[in-house]
């Protein structure tokens, strides 16, 4: 058996193997090819990784942010790109967030960027998440009420709330922005001061600095003045000056008794010679920007120059910074402290020093930060000092807003590590009083990673009454002490005309939130109500009116009419109202009578309608001369009217009926070999084929008719095939019918070829030959191909028949139509279901043949 067993092995080898994997391996290639087809990944793109890449491709200043950022991190476009090469990336993959790159990058690239900026530790998910969240609130470090989870791969933002909010209204609920950063994230110029001066009267003068001396009166001269290394200014005629540490104004004191020495005319209090100097051109300082800032280093400042100039040079402090604490030290010494909120809350910008040669400005790390959220002006987070109460960091804010609960405030506070002895309890809730003689907020220390929370007053308006319905002027009114119920409704403008008198229903709201039903009614349309009541606070009253109640009537009009059609019922509405709203009677309307369908009066036996027919006239009709002549169509002869008018009931439906055998003019064309081609109008309703070529002056010596081409417009009917010669020959023939209006028949000349197409080797056109069949012309176009059933072959002959061979029985050959002149002969594709059944069927035969094989073998064996 063991041997018999490899020899059907071998029989399987040798003959199914060739066998299967032709049939088999055709079927597996298309999915093998299917796993291989673009974008198929084991995992679909991150949606949050596509939320910020889609904002990149949208947000051209979030592009500019990261790119500022690559810029911030010290690396030179040579550094990026060799990180990039070493973590794997391409190594041009951020060159359009470099340094000097404009546009916006590459849009297939933006997926990967943000991934390779993360590789590089040049921003981590939360720096992308603080970007994505000031450009989606339009504002620097803003997160209009979006929350932003980080995750490896990407950023998500979604809504915090589930209500629509405006950007400022966005802001009031977050309350995330640090107060007074983003002053410091505009251009390095915003508190650089002029060079060229003017400086006022304190300025303190150095080397480096340019004086300009002009003295007018009875000498008229102007000199520029450098200072110099040592100190010295140099004045012609007068000598060396030195004004090293002077002020302007101590310069100008000094300057009188040295030019007075020189120009009599110079004198204090008044002279003949006048004098003036000031500053053309300032020195240059070199100070120190140091602690937690953007951008720590030295910096060259103007002379002039502030602690204000240097933060901004500096990019300002950073988030970790500090915004109350900027020392600057001279010499070893702190010679002031600024507080930038004294600046941004009240202008006072006392201590913003003028700086020297070799101050260093420190930003500390920032203290104590409150974050203030609700109705207040401002909310953001704000840093506080030593000893400021919730008081003082409300007082930051700028104030309430007007729809504020003033009342109270909401401290959430983080317990200190030593208070956190149960699980989950390390937050807890201060109220906090407010308002004018409270002194809780004052109280109350603030104090690091408080929350402040400002409420809101409740949206619900009392002391008013609401009408509604049938009024002049529905509204919401204020409702005063002791006012009645037709107080209220004369308020809202009183009742209209078509007003339902018999009952007004009040609506009133009870203590515990349900709603109690009052009712009155009315004795006029005046406003008089009959056992008046007085309203209360909240109180809906609602009127109605009588045309509320009423149901929707029309009547309808359809037939020989131009707008057919359902149009709302009028009181005295009559069939010559409706047919004008129908805009008019069409030309084919049947001007004797119309039928009028009406709702029955008795429904019994199943009505559901009668009919009557009116009497119609000429004058529905109203294309008509200056004469009075109707100048439309001809049609049957009507009566002349006007006659009366036949009112309408509600829902009657009238029928405007058609004239006995109505139409226009009906036209066929009649193109190609015939002797007088053209538009043929019909001259009855029964008029043949063979009756128009008559009058077309019948065919030319040379049309070939078995090849004419009828086409039926009407319905869409297309090509018709149609044996033209024989129904020339015989009326009564089934081809020689009735025309219709848009048919056209064309009669070609005879050509002499047979068209092959389809799945042929070469498709081409043969010569015609009489007698042959289908066959013949395949092969005249090199057979079919593979592909191509040459049994199933069929042709279109010149005429518009289409014929296809006749199988019969085995052994009889299958018929072969014969192709005419101008035939078209096609092969189709082959049937895949029926060739994949004859290769199951094969497999099953020689599944069949290796069976007996075996067989054979193992009694051959015994």
């Amino acid at each position: 058996m063991v041997q018999a067993s490899a020899y059907a092995n071998t029989f399987f080898t040798v003959l199914m193997r060739p066998f299967a994997r032709s049939v088999f391996g055709c079927l597996a290639l298309p999915f093998a090819l299917l796993g291989a087809l673009p974008g198929r990944t084991a995992s679909a793109q991150r949606p949050d990784a596509a939320t910020a890449a889609q904002m990149l491709q949208t947000r051209p200043d979030l592009v500019e942010q990261l790119r500022q950022r690559i810029m911030q991190s010290g690396l030179t476009p040579d550094q990026v790109r060799a990180r990039l090469r070493a973590e794997g990336y391409p190594e041009n993959l951020l060159d359009g967030y470099l340094a000097g790159a404009t546009g916006r990058p590459d849009s297939t690239l933006r997926d990967a960027a943000l991934g390779a900026i993360r590789a590089l530790g040049i921003a981590d998910s939360a720096d992308i998440s603080a970007l994505l969240q000031r450009v989606r609130s339009g504002a620097p470090g803003d997160t209009s009420n979006l929350e932003l989870l980080t995750s490896e791969g990407g950023v998500a933002i979604t809504p915090r709330t589930g209500r629509d909010v405006t950007p400022d209204r966005a802001r009031a609920d977050s309350g995330y922005t640090i107060f007074g950063l983003d002053m410091f994230k505009g251009p390095a110029t915003t508190f650089a001061p002029n060079t060229a001066g003017p400086v006022d009267a304190n300025y303190r003068l150095g080397p480096g600095d340019r004086l300009v001396l002009i003295l007018t009166g009875d000498v008229e001269l102007a000199h520029d003045l450098p200072v110099t290394r040592e100190g010295f200014i140099v004045i012609p005629q007068v000598g060396q000056v030195f004004v090293n540490n002077l002020t302007l104004g101590e310069l100008e004191s000094v300057l009188y008794g040295r030019l007075g020495r020189v120009y009599s005319g110079v004198r204090r209090g008044g002279g003949s010679t006048k004098f003036s100097v000031s500053v053309a051109n300032l020195r240059s300082l070199q100070v120190f920007v140091v602690g937690d800032v953007e951008r720590p280093g030295g910096f060259r400042v103007s002379s002039a120059g502030t602690a204000f100039s240097a933060l901004y040079l500096a990019g300002g402090p950073t988030r970790n910074g500090s915004l109350r604490r900027v020392t600057i030290r001279r010499g070893g010494k702190i010679v002031d402290t600024l507080d930038v909120y004294d600046y941004l809350l009240r202008g006072d910008a006392t201590h913003d020093v003028r700086l020297e040669t070799g101050d260093v400005i420190f930003v500390a790390p920032h203290g104590p930060r409150v974050r203030v959220v609700g109705e207040v002006l401002r909310a953001a987070t704000y840093e506080a000092k030593a000893g400021e109460s919730v008081a003082d960091v409300l007082t930051m804010t700028g104030g309430f807003t007007e729809l504020a609960d003033q009342r109270r405030a909401l401290v959430e506070r983080v317990l200190p590590a030593g208070q956190r002895t149960v699980e989950g309890r390390d937050r807890t809730m201060i109220e906090v009083a407010l308002g004018a003689g409270a002194v809780g907020a004052a109280s109350v220390r603030a104090e690091g990673g408080d929350v402040v929370r400002i409420g809101a007053i409740s949206d619900r308006v009392r002391g008013r009454v609401v009408v509604r319905g049938n009024v002049w002027s529905a509204g919401s009114f204020a409702v005063a002490p002791g006012m009645k119920l037709s107080d209220a409704i004369k308020k809202a403008g009183g009742p209209k005309p078509d007003t339902y008198l018999g009952r007004v229903l009040v609506t009133r709201l009870r203590s515990d939130s349900t709603r109690l039903q009052l009712r009155a009614a009315l004795r006029d349309t005046l406003g008089t109500v009959l056992d008046d009541m007085t309203v209360q606070d909240d109180d809906e009253v609602r009127v109605f009116s009588i045309t509320e109640f009423r149901p929707l009537r029309f009547v309808s009009v359809s037939g020989a009419v131009r707008k057919g059609g359902r149009f709302p019922y009028r009181e005295g509405m009559t069939v010559r109202d409706l047919v004008l709203l129908g805009g008019g009677l069409d030309q084919s309307a049947y001007l004797n009578e119309a039928e009028v369908a009406r709702l029955p009066e008795n429904r019994q036996g199943g009505v559901t309608a009668t009919t009557v027919r009116i009497a119609l006239d000429s004058s529905y009709l109203f294309e008509r001369s200056p004469s009075g002549k109707y100048i439309g169509p001809p049609g049957v002869p009507a009566a002349a009217g006007p006659g009366p008018d036949v009112p309408l009931s509600p829902y009657d439906y009238v029928l405007i009926l058609r004239q006995p055998d109505w139409s226009l003019q009906r036209a066929v064309w009649v193109t190609g070999e015939v002797k007088f081609p053209g538009r043929y109008t019909l001259k009855s309703q029964n008029e043949k084929l063979a009756d128009v070529i008559a009058r077309a002056g019948g065919l030319t010596s040379l049309a070939y008719a078995q090849g004419a081409s009828f086409y039926r417009s009407r319905d869409s009917v297309g090509r018709v095939g149609i044996d033209l010669a024989r129904a020339l020959r015989d009326r009564d023939f089934r081809d020689n019918f009735v025309l219709s209006d848009g048919d056209s028949l064309t009669v070609p000349q005879l050509n002499p070829v047979v068209l092959v197409r389809g799945e042929v080797n070469a498709p081409t056109a043969v010569a015609y030959r009489p007698g042959e069949g289908i066959q013949y012309y395949v092969k005249s176009a090199g057979g079919a191909k593979r592909t191509g059933d040459s049994r199933a072959a069929f042709v279109a002959q010149a005429n518009g028949h289409v014929e296809s061979g006749t199988k019969r029985p085995f052994p009889f050959p299958d018929g072969q139509p014969e192709p005419a002149p101008g035939a078209v002969v096609t092969v189709p594709l082959k049937d895949l279901t029926e060739a994949t059944e004859t290769t199951q069927r094969l497999a099953a035969w020689l599944g069949i043949l290796t069976s007996i094989a075996t067989l054979a073998v193992v009694v051959s064996r015994k």
